[in-house]
């Protein structure tokens, strides 16, 4: 008789091979256990595959050899966790840090017990330089195009600010630096400082968000962002949009001293002014007291010594003046002028005694005239001025008949008579 053979039960490999697995939809009455849905999601994530991302890294620690980090997108809010095994770190080219952008080979890994998802790195690599500059030139020229670089919109910085707004790391040289020079300068000026993060992640809307709040303080008259030198990656952050275009929109003055004389991120083409140090910044900003004084000193020499010069050239003027003979002898002035008004008093009465002249023979002339076209010549020689009664001359006899009352004018006096009427002539 044949021996029967007892059947094996194993445990399953997989928790695919577990028997408590459904594809049936769970339900109220016949939920999934949290390890179907944990599994569930592992498997749906793994078939997802490798991708190449590419962002900043802003977290990037070692344990055991091995590089637990965070990545951020370039532009938007979004972060992800990610590894790099030993064996996977050993083969990588260059050192990376956080800051850096990179390129990164990842696969999504979820772990079922800690509920967490990861990103398993494969490869790694720095951002090409190329690339950047490429995306820097298109957004130079973007934003040229919209007039924020045209010198037109540069202002003036003051001659002597009050306050001055100052954004930069905390506790940074920079911050030192400008502060330290700018009270040698000048001791009195005064200075808001709000500090931001000047690389990584956070620089681009902390620097933003402290150009904008210093721009609202209206005790503060120029603004200047200050960040020590750095490679080309860590300034980065000085290129971009929202902290050039938050400096174009600023009201106040803007100062712009990052890094060294060879960086030129695009904050240094919107800015009033570019610095090619934070020191330079506080020295451009600031004038000196000493040199103020010195030249206050240089314009009160130059202008006491023209005054004395001009004083000097009028007296000299003067004094030729008073040596000429003209005023040597000043006696001759009067001397010369009693002899012209002599003479014109001579000459007036001359001429006045010849113009009474002519007017005598003139009225004795009219006088003769007159007197011959006179009446009172004809009644001087015994003749009569015959009157009627209303006044007028009686030059017919019939204009006075028999009882007409006549006035008779005589070459001296006037009598009255009585007409008999008209009478026969002879």
């Amino acid at each position: 008789m044949k021996k029967r053979r007892t059947p094996v039960v194993r445990a399953p490999s997989t928790f695919l091979e577990d028997p408590r697995v459904s594809d049936a939809t769970p339900t109220l009455e016949a939920p999934w256990p949290v390890a179907v849905l944990s599994q569930k999601i592992r498997g749906y994530i793994e078939r997802l595959g490798t991708a190449w991302v590419e962002g900043e890294i802003t977290q990037w620690g070692v344990s055991g050899g091995n590089v637990y980090g965070k990545l951020k997108d370039l532009n938007e809010d979004a972060t992800v966790s990610f590894n790099v095994w030993s064996s996977v770190r050993a083969k990588l080219d260059g050192d990376f840090k956080q800051g850096d952008r990179v390129i990164a080979l990842v696969k999504p890994n979820y772990w079922v017990k800690g509920g967490t998802l990861t990103m398993q790195v494969f490869e790694l690599r720095h951002v090409g330089l190329g690339d950047l500059l490429e995306r820097l030139e298109r957004l130079r020229k973007q934003l040229a195009a919209e007039g924020l670089f045209d010198a037109s919109r540069k202002r003036p910085l003051p001659f002597l600010p009050h306050c001055i707004g100052l954004v930069t790391g905390k506790d940074s040289d920079a911050e030192k630096d400008v502060i330290r020079n700018a009270q040698l300068r000048w001791p009195a000026v005064n200075f808001r400082v709000v500090h931001a993060a000047v690389q990584g992640d956070r620089s681009v809307g902390e620097v933003a968000a402290a150009i904008e709040k210093l721009d609202a303080d209206p005790e503060v008259d120029v603004i200047i962002v200050a960040r020590g030198g750095g490679d080309f990656q860590n300034l980065l952050g000085f290129s971009d949009e929202r902290v050039v275009r938050a400096a174009a929109a600023a009201q106040t003055p803007i100062v712009s001293a990052i890094g060294h004389e060879a960086d030129r991120p695009l904050l240094d083409e919107v800015a009033d002014l570019r610095a090619s140090t934070p020191t330079d910044a506080a020295k451009r900003v600031v004038p000196d007291v000493a040199e103020e004084l010195a030249r206050v000193q240089q314009a009160r020499a130059r202008i006491g010594t023209r005054l004395t010069g001009i004083l000097a050239a009028e007296i000299d003027r003067i004094s030729q003046l008073r040596s000429r003979p003209v005023l040597a002898d000043t006696a001759w002035i009067f001397d010369s002028r009693t002899q012209d008004l002599t003479r014109y008093v001579a000459r007036g009465v001359e001429l006045v005694e010849r113009r009474l002249e002519r007017a005598g023979d003139q009225t004795a002339e009219l006088r003769a005239q007159l007197r011959a076209l006179s009446p009172q010549a004809t009644l001087d020689r015994g003749y009569a001025i015959v009157q009627l009664p209303d006044g007028g001359v009686l030059r017919e006899a019939a204009q006075a008949p028999d009882g007409t009352e006549l006035r008779l004018t005589l070459s001296s006096g006037a009598v009255t008579a009585r007409s008999t009427g008209q009478t026969a002539s002879r």
